[in-house]
């Protein structure tokens, strides 16, 4: 099999950085990306092909027979462009794209009604090979296509199916705006640490390795996080104390509506995006 990156950034580094480890050779993965020190850079770390020309890095691969992914890692704003370059050359090839907020229907307009296609959302996490994945496959997509595309996405964490492709606004909401969320609440207890008299080293450590032993705890037990919580917090003690000042600022309701809001702005972004 073969892989053709479309863009050569960071999540496309990160997708091929997984593969790797995972026994795809340099060989069946190759980069097309217009900036020339991202393309020195990508055949310098993973010693791979990259060029500049879109026509012959599709055309290229197509040659060397076996089955051949196309997957177009670029920012949204540019993929209706490119999509109009690549249209002609695309000749069976499945596509992924892991373009944030370009809707699949978009995509095959541009690409003048290919149908070979799946969206992928990715989070930043998958940066360091512990994200998760939001797919969706047209209905035209065969199951081997579905295989494919989890092998590509799992090099870099999990996955999840979805079979309407309106639930991706929801993981775009919940995966791909939560880290910022978790940052955020782990921004707040570094602050707090630093106030109480902690370096602000002391308090990095402590608020990572508290998130990290909180997550680890709940991941390898059976209870839910409900149940966990109310184990910590014993009556009448600190943790008390502290979910109480919690929930009279009425913090959960106010993260849920985050999501909620992240969830709008997704639906947005993608009538946005599909005007272009």
């Amino acid at each position: 099999m073969k892989i053709t990156f479309i863009g050569g950034g960071n999540m496309a580094s990160a997708l091929i950085s997984g593969l790797l480890k995972q026994g795809y050779s340099a060989g069946q993965i190759g980069v097309v990306e217009i900036n020339e020190d991202t393309r020195a850079r990508l055949k310098t770390m993973f010693g791979i092909t990259a060029v500049a020309d879109l026509k012959g890095g599709l055309s290229s691969a197509t040659r060397s027979g076996g089955t051949h992914v196309v997957v177009l890692a670029v920012k949204p704003q540019q993929l209706q462009e490119l999509s109009q370059q690549m249209r002609e050359s695309l000749d069976r090839q499945l596509v992924i794209s892991i373009a944030a907020g370009i809707r699949a229907t978009d995509l095959m307009r541009w690409l003048g009604g290919y149908q070979r296609i799946i969206r992928a959302m990715p989070n930043t996490p998958s940066l360091v090979g512990a994200g998760v994945t939001g797919l969706y496959a047209v209905p035209d997509v065969i199951e081997q296509d579905r295989h494919i595309a989890e092998s590509i996405m799992e090099a870099v964490g999990s996955i999840l199916w979805v079979g309407d492709e309106d639930m991706l606004h929801t993981i775009t909401a919940i995966c791909g705006s939560g880290p910022a969320y978790v940052f955020y609440f782990i921004e707040s207890m570094q602050t707090a640490g630093i106030k109480l008299g902690l370096s602000e080293n002391e308090a990095r450590t402590l608020a990572l390795q508290t998130f990290q032993g909180a997550v680890k705890l709940a991941n390898e037990g059976d209870e839910d996080v409900a149940v966990l919580r109310s184990k910590v917090t014993s009556k009448g003690g600190t943790t008390q104390q502290a979910i109480e000042t919690l929930d009279a600022g009425d913090v959960k309701n106010r993260i849920i509506a985050a999501v909620f809001a992240a969830n709008v702005r997704s639906r947005e972004m993608s009538e946005e995006f599909g005007k272009l």
